[in-house]
């Protein structure tokens, strides 16, 4: 858990403004958003999946800007 030490003559707001991005650095939020809810082992893999495929989408594109060009021609 990050803990954030009050420096002499600092004010709380500015404190807990470091609290909150050490947490955020820390991906503890995203971690309590994550665990909010159950959620089944296929539906994990399922996201898991769409986030590859996006991923090699995203890819391909960075690489091939050919790609892009024969996307927006398809809709």
């Amino acid at each position: 858990m990050p803990g954030v030490i009050l420096k002499p003559g600092e004010a709380l707001e500015s404190a807990i403004r470091r609290y909150k991005r050490t947490c955020e650095k820390s991906r503890i939020f995203a971690e309590v958003r994550r665990r909010e809810y159950y959620e089944k082992p296929t539906e994990a893999r399922k996201r898991c999946f769409a986030a590859a495929v996006k991923r090699s989408r995203k890819r391909l594109m960075r690489d091939n800007p050919m790609f892009l060009a024969k996307m927006k021609r398809k809709h």
